[in-house]
């Protein structure tokens, strides 16, 4: 018999179309049952781009290989990386120039580790301890001149532009995940989200109505907090928490490092 896991997790998710937009072009993975979840956002402005999402997501939906850290973090990126190839195949046979395009987050936990991987602006966030820290990092061009000191963090807030994204699930024949990784320890609180939510709190905001015990109401405020600012784009988070398992025997876990 295989021993009890270290940690076990608790999450919820919620999507909401906003104020403005008629299509809710986000999706969401809220797989509990093997320790994955997700954020894609169809990129406005281009074709299909609930298509686009709506595929990494049932994509994602098929994983099964979680024999191993090493085995379901490919399988996670193998699967995006076929969406990738799925849209650029279908935009081609579209009018010239056509991009099916989506951002994603996701975050994979096994053996009392997390792996967070992504393409675009939606983010990925651990609470620990009191402290919020966002552990993506946006591919957009605000944050790039961020990056190189063109533009100041308080220049940034008026920034006109700030929803172009330099990389996408759908835009390139190559597309390259980034990836942050490191230990769970009991407590920690992830957050995914589209930058529907991004756009219209600040971290300092978000922070705030994570505190919250209940996963359920936090997400609920969350929502609501962006409804309330005008909520312009589509928004979506999933919560994802992590708890010590009370069936867990000491020294009988081996934990599997992802690479």
């Amino acid at each position: 018999m295989s021993a009890s896991p270290r940690l076990v997790f608790e999450s919820v998710a919620r999507t909401h179309v906003g104020n403005v937009r008629r299509l809710n072009e986000d999706n969401f993975c809220d797989r509990l049952d093997i320790g994955l979840w997700a954020v894609a956002d169809g990129m406005g402005g281009h074709q299909a781009g609930e298509v686009a999402s709506g595929l990494i997501v049932e994509a994602l939906g098929r994983v099964d290989d979680t024999s191993s850290g090493y085995a379901f973090l490919d399988d996670v990126r193998d699967s995006i990386l076929r969406v990738n190839r799925t849209l650029i195949a279908r935009a081609a046979v579209m009018a010239p120039g056509s991009v099916i395009g989506s951002t994603v987050v996701a975050l994979l936990a096994f053996g009392g580790h997390y792996a967070c991987l992504w393409a675009g602006d939606s983010r990925g966030y651990l609470l620990r301890d009191g402290r919020f820290e966002q552990i993506t990092r946006d591919h957009s061009r605000l944050q790039e001149l961020l990056d190189s000191g063109s533009l100041s963090r308080a220049e940034a807030k008026s920034y006109t532009r700030s929803n172009v994204i330099t990389r996408a699930v759908g835009v390139t024949d190559r597309l390259a995940l980034d990836m942050q990784q490191g230990p769970v320890e009991p407590g920690d609180v992830f957050l995914l989200c589209s930058d529907g939510l991004t756009g219209m709190l600040d971290d300092r905001e978000v922070a705030a109505l994570l505190q919250d015990p209940s996963l359920e109401t936090a997400a609920d405020a969350l929502i609501a907090s962006t409804l309330e600012r005008g909520a312009k784009d589509n928004v979506t988070v999933v919560l994802v928490r992590a708890c010590p398992n009370p069936d867990h025997t000491l020294n009988q876990q081996r934990d599997v490092f992802f690479s």
